[in-house]
């Protein structure tokens, strides 16, 4: 996309600048947000991570927009409560079912923190959360492997935001209201990633590609 513009960059610097914009653009996005479904689905996985074996905690709702994320070295009662407290904590409401596997802490955590709601246990109900593992997996491979659990931490959390925006099912919608969102969904990301950041990007000559726009058509050096 860049270089059909005209703008030559290294890796690196992409890389530099989705740590200097990234979480920016995420909290964006995240307070533009309406309030997500009243069923959450929690799964974990595990990844390996600099020869180590961590688990991934991850929360979607029902439509599949991803709630929370945490890295944790465990899978016990208190890895599963200390995602279930973030997750109160962000959200500030109790949801009306959460789907889970049949791992026994995440029904001591929910007694724990005191989390009301059913609780449905249950491997083939929570197809949901298992599938929005399939994009971590993507990037792992892209990455070829995460490096450490405080590298994979703030990438999914500035990625999951990200993701969540242009989340769009083609199933049971016309193309007319697909192309309506998608719409809607490139004008909020030009609304959180456009001209507030680029205003705010320093004028050294190494950092003048950064705030150049993604619609410039010339070269940025």
């Amino acid at each position: 996309m860049l270089a059909s513009r005209g703008i030559t960059v290294s890796h690196e610097t992409v890389r530099q600048w989705g740590l200097r914009f990234g979480r920016d653009i995420a909290n964006r996005l995240r307070r533009r947000v309406p309030r997500r479904g009243d069923k959450w689905h929690l799964d974990e996985v595990v990844l390996t991570i600099a020869g180590k074996k961590h688990y991934l905690w991850r929360a979607v709702d029902q439509d599949g927009f991803v709630l929370d994320v945490l890295i944790q070295k465990r899978r016990d009662t208190k890895a599963a409560k200390r995602l279930l407290r973030t997750l109160l904590k962000k959200q500030g409401w109790t949801p009306r079912v959460m789907v889970t596997d049949k791992l026994k802490s995440c029904a001591a955590a929910k007694r724990v923190v005191g989390m009301g709601g059913e609780h449905r246990q249950h491997k083939g109900l929570n197809n949901r959360a298992e599938n929005s593992h399939q994009t971590t997996r993507r990037r792992e491979r892209q990455m070829k492997r995460f490096k450490s659990p405080r590298q994979v931490q703030p990438f999914l959390s500035i990625h999951d935001p990200i993701a969540n925006l242009f989340h769009l099912r083609h199933d049971h919608r016309a193309a007319t209201d697909y192309r309506a969102a998608r719409a809607q969904a490139f004008i909020a990301w030009d609304e959180a990633a456009g001209a507030p950041l680029a205003a705010r990007c320093p004028h050294p000559p190494r950092f003048r590609a950064k705030s150049a726009p993604l619609a410039s058509s010339g070269p940025t050096s």
